[in-house]
């Protein structure tokens, strides 16, 4: 008899991701399939409706903070070298 055939799938990763991986080991026998499965990924991507959710909570900035921002602007000139 047999043992179960699993399906895999041949990946290809940087240098960096594949140390990341291989030092995620929490031993030497742990394939990455396992590394992978208890990897906690956090929040999903980020949607727009998110962003214009997070936009709303952030507080209006007043006339006079805008004003001094146009007017330090306005005033600032680009050095006489820019290498300097």
């Amino acid at each position: 008899m047999h043992g179960a055939c699993m399906a895999t799938k041949t990946i290809s990763i940087d240098l960096e991701a594949y140390e990341r991986l291989s030092g995620a080991r929490r031993e030497p026998k742990e394939s990455f399939s396992q590394v992978i499965k208890r990897a906690e990924w956090g929040e999903q991507g980020k949607t727009c409706g998110a962003l214009l959710a997070s936009l709303s909570k952030i507080p209006v900035v007043d006339d006079e903070v805008l004003e001094r921002l146009e007017r330090a602007q306005a005033e600032d000139a680009a050095p006489d070298d820019a290498w300097s």
